[in-house]
């Protein structure tokens, strides 16, 4: 897979539970995926070479990011939730129908859950997406122009903007850093706020797709509201804090996994 780094099924795991909990020792992974601490200091050792976890006093925890995790990171944090999201996205796109796709891992996951469509007519600033949506012989893949972010492998700026405002799709396919709980949108960057709004403004159908994680996860950059979008696509449900922004909208909300 294009950008998927190549580590365990158990490296995974330990990112996602060290992501979560904020700490772990080596003793308690051992313990828990019943191997030896030896074998789990290899495995930690290749993931914190690899920038994803940071060694500290008798264990491991995740690292001081300066904005958002990495990429390849967030390539592997949650994934059964995303893929569970990815599914419920696929259910509500028909053949032959033109989407626009954003930045991210969700996003990215979404387009290999819809690898199995015919005849579908793609458009994003996202090379990740492009890849994925390229091993279907059927599909008509446009990308944006212009300066490459690294580790992302995106492109962000007017560039960006610029490529989105030039089409009319049927469904936007985006995702974002965090939701607020009065229901703002909120992102690292500037520049991926004005990408996500230049598909907004260009689609008939926005859908928003996040795993539970965002919902009270905090970043900076402010990016419109929760009811700006036609659908929400997770994998629990929203807190009821930030499902009273909700209220009275044309916002439709599918939660999958049986949350």
């Amino acid at each position: 897979m294009f950008g998927q780094l190549d580590i365990s099924k158990r490296q995974a795991e330990i990112t996602d539970l060290v992501q979560k909990a904020g700490f772990a020792s080596v003793e308690e992974l051992a313990e828990r995926f019943d191997v030896t601490t030896q074998t789990i200091r290899r495995d930690v050792n290749g993931l914190c070479e690899l920038g994803i976890l940071r060694r500290t006093h008798g264990g491991v925890e995740p690292p001081a990011p300066a904005s958002n995790i990495h990429y390849s990171t967030r390539q592997i944090l949650n994934l059964p939730e995303k893929q569970v999201i990815a599914k419920l996205v696929a259910g509500k796109v028909a053949n032959n129908q033109s989407l626009a796709f954003s930045i991210g891992t969700t996003p990215e996951i979404v387009m290999q859950a819809l690898t199995g469509h015919e005849k579908l007519a793609v458009f994003t600033n996202n090379l990740n997406v492009a890849f994925s949506a390229s091993a279907n012989p059927t599909f008509q893949v446009t990308i944006a122009g212009g300066r490459l972010r690294h580790g992302d492998r995106d492109v962000l700026g007017s560039a960006a903007q610029s490529f989105f405002s030039n089409y009319k799709v049927d469904i936007g396919i985006f995702g974002v850093a965090g939701v607020d709980e009065d229901g703002t949108l909120l992102d690292f960057h500037e520049d991926e706020v004005a990408a996500r709004q230049s598909i907004l403004a260009n689609c008939r159908q926005s859908y928003l797709v996040l795993d539970h994680s965002k919902f009270g996860r905090g970043a900076h950059v402010r990016g419109g509201m929760l009811r700006d979008v036609d659908a929400i696509f997770t994998d629990r449900p929203v807190p009821d804090a930030i499902l009273a922004n909700l209220e009275n909208t044309r916002t439709r909300v599918y939660v999958g996994g049986g949350g």
